[in-house]
């Protein structure tokens, strides 16, 4: 208890940075994906009403729902162009300066949707629903390597778990004020769309004040006063010579390294593993069955046979216990792991949803299977909230060196928002075609990726950049010419300094 005080003291600058980070991050994303639930009946009626006033007839449902559909979805396409783009202008401007102007188009989003019920414009919708995307496409490549890049080791893991928090808290957010009674009402919805306009403007005022990430400023731009400075910032007074010297180990590897291009980076030998257990990951993360929970939740808990009027507080439900988990793996990664945390959470995930697809086959044979399929969501969340949601940010952000995260990154941001949207394109059929049995695709999945980890994923926790990139090398290359790439780096360098 005493060294948590003392590190949230010491600390003090890099906990700040990561609450600010985190509003602007990842949270915008996980409420724009449970949010749009909500007020989706208000949402079509609005175009239907729209369509009226301006043609003088009513539009055919099939066309309401194509279009209601595409509002949907245009969101993930936002995501996927914001991605292909990051990585190319984060390394030209630097991530700071690329957050800044992500917060600029989400509240330019969030004005389109405030207005577009005074204007009586659907496509105001849609063009808002577009931005968001983009923005958020642009935050989920920036929010995980900033925080990765901006802790000491020994706060790395709790620090990138803290991106799926924020997500949760999104998620949970956007359930809240969604719900009747608060902003998902027919009169404030365009409120609702809106409101993450306000965590977009307090990041755009706060983020300035907080420096780009030592790491950064040291292996890229080569300015040892902004990265001294940026050091007391964030990590306040005392001994991080161990830590700089990690830094200098990871630069002079890099001086005969160049930044590579998405391309390059798959032609590159010495991360061919890297990227197996980045697409790897990431696509279990995407395809575990929570996005389907939370995109058709609603559906989900009606095949479950609840009266309607409970389903948004259920799902409510839903989202807290992913939230509460989210917090719990940001306090045990650092103690179990990131390796055991993924793949015990997938082990559990793997019992859990097979258990879910035996309930939801029986339910219409005992009526208190009903009860017990929700209790199993429950659990189901909460094992992924624990393990895999936030054990994968933070392999991701420390597989790979300062040098080829943009790129990779960008692959990772790609990969998330492709499932994301072929999942919410195919999810209403694969229900319509297998019933209860469609959580039997993501169930393999999942024991393919477990079986995967378990065999090739190496432990990274307490382990700096160097290190983990030594690991990797004995698979890339194997175990001999792994030791002889070792031998070639760079001797280590000691930066001396009055912290």
């Amino acid at each position: 208890m005493a060294n948590c005080l003392s590190d949230l003291i010491q600390y003090r600058g890099l906990f700040q940075m990561i609450l600010v980070l985190g509003i602007g991050g990842s949270f915008p994303y996980g409420f724009h994906i449970s949010v749009i639930n909500y007020p989706s009946q208000h949402i079509r009626t609005f175009i239907n009403e729209t369509w009226i006033e301006r043609y003088g007839s009513p539009l055919h449902n099939e066309t309401i729902m194509l279009l209601w559909s595409f509002i949907v979805s245009v969101y993930g396409i936002g995501g996927l162009l914001g991605s292909l783009y990051c990585g190319y202008l984060t390394t030209k401007y630097r991530k700071k300066k690329c957050q800044i102007v992500t917060n600029l188009i989400m509240l330019v989003a969030a004005l389109f949707m405030a207005f577009c019920k005074m204007a009586k414009s659907f496509e105001m919708i849609l063009i808002g629903r577009f931005l968001y995307g983009i923005g958020t496409g642009f935050s989920l490549i920036i929010h995980p390597q900033y925080v990765g890049e901006i802790s000491p080791k020994k706060l790395r893991g709790f620090s990138n778990s803290t991106l799926a928090v924020f997500l949760t808290l999104g998620k949970l957010s956007g359930q809240i004020f969604g719900l009747r009674e608060l902003l998902g009402s027919e009169s404030l919805w365009p409120l609702l769309l809106a409101s993450t306009g306000l965590t977009a403007l307090i990041q755009l005022i706060m983020l300035p004040f907080f420096p780009e990430s030592p790491s950064y400023l040291l292996i890229q731009k080569g300015n040892e006063d902004a990265f001294m400075k940026a050091i007391k910032q964030l990590w306040g007074e005392g001994d991080h010579q161990a830590e700089i010297d990690d830094i200098l180990k990871e630069k002079a590897a890099m001086k005969s390294t160049k930044t590579l291009r998405v391309l390059e980076l798959f032609k590159e030998r010495s991360l061919r593993w890297q990227l197996y257990i980045l697409v790897t990951v990431m696509t279990t993360l995407q395809l575990s069955g929570v996005n389907a929970i939370y995109f058709y939740s609603f559906e989900v808990f009606r095949t479950a046979r609840f009266e309607e009027y409970l389903i948004p507080y259920i799902s409510l439900g839903v989202g807290t216990c992913e939230c509460l988990s989210s917090i719990v793996c940001s306090s045990l990664i650092e103690r179990f792991g990131r390796r055991i945390l993924l793949c015990g959470g997938y082990v559990l995930m793997i019992f859990v949803l097979t258990l879910l697809t035996v309930t939801l086959s029986l339910q219409h044979q005992f009526f208190w299977m009903n009860y017990f399929s929700v209790t199993l969501i429950f659990l189901f969340v909460i094992c992924y909230g624990i393990g895999p949601s936030g054990a994968t940010v933070s392999i991701m952000t420390e597989i790979f060196s300062q040098s080829f995260r943009p790129s990779a990154f960008l692959i990772n941001g790609c990969v998330s928002w492709i499932w994301l949207s072929v999942l919410g394109m195919i999810f209403p059929y694969i229900v319509e075609s297998l019933g209860p049995f469609c959580f039997l695709i993501f169930l393999g999945i999942l024991v393919f990726s477990t079986i995967f980890t378990y065999l090739f994923l190496p432990e990274t926790k307490g382990k700096s950049i160097m290190e983990i990139r030594g690991e990797f090398n004995k698979l890339n290359f194997g175990k001999k010419q792994a030791v002889n790439t070792e031998n070639n780096l760079s001797k280590e360098h000691t930066f001396c300094t009055k912290l």
